[in-house]
C-alpha cells in the first residue's frame, strides 16, 4: 500500500465567511480551526496546508457559557519582574473583542510552522464590516 500524498492546489483556495452572532466560543473555534486546516475536505493529509481563508465578523458578539465572561482570565508575561498582566474576558472584549476568536482559534492549530502558516488565513472583524468583499466568500454555517 502506498500512502496518499493530495497534491495542494494554492489557487483553489475558497473564502468562507461565518457569522459569530451567538455562537459559542469554543465551538466556533473548533469548526474555524478546522476549515482553516482543511479538515473537512476530502483530500485532507496532516503535513500540509490545504485549508480554506476564513472571515469571522460580529466577533464582539460571541458568547461563553457558565461563568467564564467574569471568570476566564487571559495572562501576559513581559518577562520582567512584576511584568504580568492578567485581564478577564470583559476587559479583553471591551478593548480588542477580536482577540478572543484569534486566541481560541490560534489554540486549536499546530504548534508548529504549519500552524503559523495556517493562522495567517484567519481574518476576524469585531463588527459585521470586512474587506474582503471582492473574494466572494462563501456563507460557512455555524453548526453549534
Amino acid at each position: 500500500m502506498k500512502t496518499f500524498l493530495p497534491k495542494v492546489d494554492i489557487q483553489r483556495r475558497q473564502w468562507r465567511i461565518i457569522d459569530a452572532n451567538g455562537a459559542v466560543l469554543g465551538r466556533l473555534a473548533c469548526q474555524v480551526a478546522d476549515a482553516l486546516r482543511g479538515k473537512d475536505k476530502p483530500t485532507f493529509a496532516p503535513h500540509l496546508d490545504a485549508g480554506d481563508f476564513v472571515v469571522v465578523v460580529n466577533a464582539e458578539k460571541v458568547v461563553l457559557t457558565g461563568k467564564k465572561e467574569s471568570d476566564k482570565q487571559y495572562m501576559t508575561y513581559s518577562g520582567w519582574k512584576g511584568g504580568e498582566k492578567r485581564r478577564t474576558v470583559n476587559q479583553v472584549r471591551q478593548k480588542h473583542p477580536e482577540r478572543l476568536v484569534e486566541h481560541a482559534v490560534r489554540g486549536m492549530l499546530p504548534k508548529n510552522r504549519l500552524g503559523d502558516q495556517l493562522y495567517t488565513k484567519l481574518k476576524v472583524y469585531a463588527g459585521s464590516a470586512h474587506p474582503h468583499a471582492a473574494q466572494q466568500p462563501a456563507q460557512m454555517a455555524y453548526a453549534g
